[in-house]
């Protein structure tokens, strides 16, 4: 159960501080009551994590993504939500903060997603988003795409979507557009005996099904560009590509 304050309290504790300053009252909207109230019934699992960059707004948070599978495993997709005044009548604005290869997210970061959009009902909450989120980098969906010519090579080509994927991932170019890098930070490989922590938010130089996705002269030229990340000679990052 994600913890959250009580705006009740808060609104009360507020009211009675401004009455004895005599100030004016700041009311609680119903917005803000609805939006309190999913978030209390939400449960996120280990895959992602919200944020508010100002405790006293609820109104406005972000969301990070980290499959752990699927064609997206490893990275960190970070989303703002903005929700207005009119809410639950009105479904959350959804943005994705990076440049991202996916075929329901274009370049952007706006999400084609149906139920922010034609199908919201006010019966629906912040859960059931933040659920069709996740998702999205499950199950792209290339029958109601944004980014089209994502959708058309995950149609017609889904292993060569994959390795565009990962160099998107990766934070190089597909089809002349640069990505950002969205690989995670901080994870720790074991390679030939040596313990090898990344330094960097870069997919994993021991990742030989990667290397062969995008093919060694990609590779090596990607390596020589990050290798600085790692405390590891050089030889041994080689050792298991050829």
């Amino acid at each position: 159960m994600l913890k959250i304050w009580s705006m009740k309290q808060q609104q009360q504790q507020a009211e009675n501080a401004e009455g004895a300053a005599g100030k004016k009252k700041k009311k609680v909207t119903a917005a803000q009551l609805r939006v309190q109230r999913d978030l209390q019934e939400l449960t996120l699992g280990s895959t992602m994590k919200m944020n508010f960059p100002n405790p006293d707004d609820i109104l406005n948070f972000t969301l990070t993504i980290e499959p752990d599978e699927g064609m997206y495993k490893g990275g960190a997709f970070h989303f703002n939500f903005t929700v207005n005044q009119n809410f639950p009548h009105d479904p959350p604005k959804v943005k994705c903060t990076q440049k991202i290869y996916h075929p329901n997210i274009d370049l952007e970061g706006n999400v084609c997603l149906n139920i922010l959009r034609e199908d919201w009902k006010p019966v629906l909450n912040l859960n059931a988003v933040i659920v069709g989120m996740q998702f999205l980098f499950l199950e792209p969906n290339a029958s109601d795409p944004l980014n089209k010519e994502a959708a058309e090579d995950l149609r017609t080509n889904r292993e060569g979507f994959k390795r565009n994927v990962r160099s998107a991932m990766a934070g190089g170019s597909v089809k002349g557009v640069q990505f950002d890098r969205v690989m995670r930070f901080n994870e720790h490989h074991t390679y030939g005996g040596h313990d090898m922590v990344k330094t960097a938010a870069m997919p994993s130089l021991m990742d030989t099904d990667m290397a062969m996705e995008m093919g060694c002269i990609d590779w090596i030229d990607f390596v020589m560009k990050e290798m600085s990340t790692y405390t590891i000679p050089t030889h041994l990052l080689f050792a298991n590509v050829f």
